[in-house]
Order: structure tokens, then C-alpha cells, then sequence
């Protein structure tokens, strides 16, 4: 459920956007998630399709590109793909490692008019 507190503060984003830039209308947000982010993509569509009937945002696509998880292992120094936040390190073993990518979520571009 806490998507629809992610479409919330998107839009809340994209609204102080459009007041500082002087844009009137969204027409395609481009969103990186990341692959450990914990973010359910389609409730996030569903909430940001309704939180944004009556803004700048209406009818605005949500072009959404996923990053894959990374990590870096302390142990080793090797980096390496990873899909959970237990997962050990795939060289060595270790479950002491830092994660590189994959564990945010943010608005890389807005398609505006």
C-alpha cells in the first residue's frame, strides 16, 4: 500500500516542478526503479493514474525503467548482481558487501508542454 504514497510524493515532485519551471502539462514521466527498491510497479501505475485526475500530470504516461540490483563485496572488491538484500557475495561468499545500484527509485525525466 505504500505506493500510493510513492504516487502522492511524485506528484507532490512533479507539481513543484511545474510551478518552478512554469510548465502547464505532464506529458510522460520517465521513472528508474530499482530492482531492491520494494516497489510493486503496477499498484504504483494504478495510484498514479488516480492521484494525478485533477494536476499538471492528467493523463501523463509513466514510462518506468528498471535498474538491476548490484553490490559491491568488502570482502573481495568484486562486484556482482544481486536480486535480495541476503544475498552473498558470488565470488566469495561473504555477506558483507555495499549496494551500488538498484535500490532507489527517482524521476529521471519529465516530457512537458
Amino acid at each position: 500500500m505504500h505506493e500510493l504514497s510513492l504516487a502522492e510524493n511524485l506528484l507532490q515532485i512533479i507539481e513543484d516542478a511545474a510551478h518552478e519551471q512554469q510548465f502547464t502539462r505532464v506529458k510522460t514521466v520517465f521513472l528508474e526503479i530499482g530492482q531492491l527498491a520494494c516497489v510493486e510497479l503496477e499498484p504504483l501505475r494504478f495510484y498514479f493514474e488516480i492521484v494525478t485526475q485533477d494536476s499538471v500530470a492528467r493523463q501523463a504516461k509513466l514510462e518506468i525503467i528498471e535498474i538491476a540490483g548490484q553490490a559491491l563485496c568488502t570482502q573481495c572488491q568484486q562486484c556482482f548482481p544481486i536480486v535480495s538484500y541476503d544475498q552473498a557475495c558470488s565470488h566469495c561468499g561473504c555477506h558483507a558487501r555495499t549496494i551500488t545500484q538498484g535500490d532507489r527509485m527517482r524521476i529521471l525525466e519529465l516530457e512537458v508542454e
